[in-house]
């Protein structure tokens, strides 16, 4: 299989926008590649944003954004407070500050699979297609109850120290969820060994995105 790999800039850093619409998404959906791209690429333009964490869950959203972005040079962490599975009720407001956004001009969009089950992410994920309408855009995946996983077209493979690393940078990170069944540490490993497996990566570890518009 050809591999085809993100340019290296000359003229400026990488430009790279995840939007997750809670607390833990871009770590479980994008986590591993996002610290392969810190190791690959000498400097990095991140902005990361998590659209509806309040409380205890801003101060875990900001502490692993810290772990995730340890490397990177240039990074902007934004954490909003819109209500919890509340998203599609809220989509004006939501909307509003996705304009605000298209000032970061990202080169790489991170966001939510546009057939998650999950109404909140679903909303994040057309908001996206919406606002950046020439960019290259990832849709990340998200294990849950509703058993909603797909066909991705798109595979990053992961070394063992990126899959460790994402893994133990998200259950330091997440005390309020260790009550969930699902949130553990096999859960994320798995997704990760069966990607791996269906793209042939070397350590036999992958995440996946489903990427639906792509010039080559």
């Amino acid at each position: 299989m050809l591999a085809l790999n993100l340019p290296q800039k000359a003229s400026a850093p990488l430009r790279i926008l995840c939007l997750g619409s809670h607390s833990d998404d871009i770590e479980i959906g994008c986590g591993g590649t996002i610290l392969r791209l810190l190791s690959d690429f000498r400097e990095l333009d991140i902005v990361w944003v998590v659209f509806g964490a309040s409380n205890e869950r801003e101060r875990e959203a900001r502490k692993s954004a810290a772990l995730f972005l340890s490397q990177a040079g240039r990074k902007e962490v934004i954490v909003k407070s819109f209500r919890d599975g509340f998203f599609p009720f809220e989509g004006a407001e939501i909307k509003n500050y996705f304009e605000e956004l298209k000032g970061t001009s990202p080169d790489l969009i991170f966001t939510h699979n546009r057939k998650d089950a999950h109404q909140d992410h679903r909303l994040i994920a057309e908001l996206t297609w919406n606002t950046f309408r020439n960019h290259l855009i990832l849709e990340y995946e998200i294990p849950k109850y509703d058993g909603d996983l797909g066909q991705p077209s798109l595979f990053v493979p992961l070394d063992q120290e990126f899959c460790e690393k994402k893994i133990r940078y998200i259950m330091d990170a997440f005390d309020t969820q260790r009550a969930k069944r699902w949130f553990e540490k096999e859960t994320f490993l798995a997704l990760m060994r069966l990607r791996g497996m269906e793209c042939v990566a070397p350590s036999g570890h992958a995440e996946a995105f489903y990427c639906r518009k792509l010039v080559l």
